[in-house]
């Protein structure tokens, strides 16, 4: 699956950065020049896309040997090797910067999560990523998100209904939009409603929500959503098909709106089943990682 996703990436990549040719290594080095060369991670971190970085070596050139030295999702420090390229000498270069520009994107989320992962242990509550995403690569970003640790929320606008503020005014208010969804809605997909207020949340909590979204509340708010939507539950048979395994209410709670690193427990610690951080993808710095020859002949 992810080869399938990401081969046309990397073809049109290697293009649009080899062109007509690498004419430094092309007029430098000799053929028949084979190297051995080493990807190394130069900060810690965690490392994510070493099969996008294979099959960019492999395009480049199908003769060159790429092997992994570490898996994807394991944490790195400065000057550890995470794979190893041998092969001829202008193909490892012709390609090296695309591999290690997916390399460096792809492990940038990955680390970011882990951040966002470690801060919220114990607490039960889940990070997700959004749709906040580098238009082309969402598929590979969300796979970095799991690979950090996080969760995918929907991955486009098929897979699930998420009604937001703009939904919510264009359809006349929120309930004419969950009952308009509900007189055609897909069973299997999860219909999630976005609220602003305590009012809102009142009016969302009906049978055929799976998931409320508190969005850009503070703490003490979000806190008493979740008490509002667990006293909801009380006393109700919570027996939706849809209902996820291992659930503590339904609908569950996910909350999101400028959620950072420093405020993140905090919004977990209010019971919440979900957190959202769409900083996984639109804003992770890359991870910083080179290639090195090592040996020439």
């Amino acid at each position: 699956m992810l080869e399938a996703v990401a081969l046309p990436l990397v073809k049109y990549a290697l293009s649009e950065d080899v062109g007509t040719g690498d004419i430094t290594s092309l007029n430098t080095i000799p053929s028949g020049v084979n190297a051995r060369a080493a990807i190394v991670a130069k900060e810690a971190g965690v490392i994510a896309g070493l099969d996008v970085a294979r099959l960019t070596f492999r395009e480049a050139d199908p003769h060159l040997k790429f092997r992994a030295v570490a898996l994807d999702g394991d944490a790195v420090t400065p000057g550890v090797a995470v794979a190893q390229v041998v092969g001829d000498a202008g193909s490892v270069l012709k390609a090296e910067r695309t591999a290690l520009n997916f390399l460096q994107r792809l492990s940038g989320v990955a680390t970011l999560t882990r951040r966002y992962v470690d801060r919220i242990a114990g607490t039960g509550a889940v990070i997700l990523d959004t749709r906040k995403t580098t238009p082309g690569l969402r598929f590979l970003e969300k796979y970095a998100v799991q690979v950090g640790g996080g969760q995918n929320h929907r991955l486009a606008l098929w897979d699930m209904y998420l009604v937001k503020d703009n939904h919510i005014r264009a359809a006349g208010g929120l309930t004419a939009a969950i009952d308009r969804i509900a007189r055609t809605r897909q069973g299997d997909l999860l219909l999630e409603v976005e609220v602003e207020s305590l009012d809102q949340l009142r009016e969302a909590l009906r049978p055929d929500v799976d998931r409320i979204l508190v969005d850009n509340r503070p703490v003490e708010e979000v806190r008493r959503a979740v008490e509002a939507v667990d006293a909801w539950c009380r006393g109700r048979t919570l027996d939706s098909a849809r209902m996820r395994e291992g659930a503590r209410r339904w609908p569950e709670v996910e909350v999101s709106g400028g959620v950072t690193l420093d405020t993140v427990r905090a919004y977990a610690e209010t019971g919440v089943d979900y957190v959202s951080v769409g900083a996984l993808t639109h804003s992770a710095p890359a991870l910083d990682v080179s290639l090195e020859i090592e040996e020439v002949g």
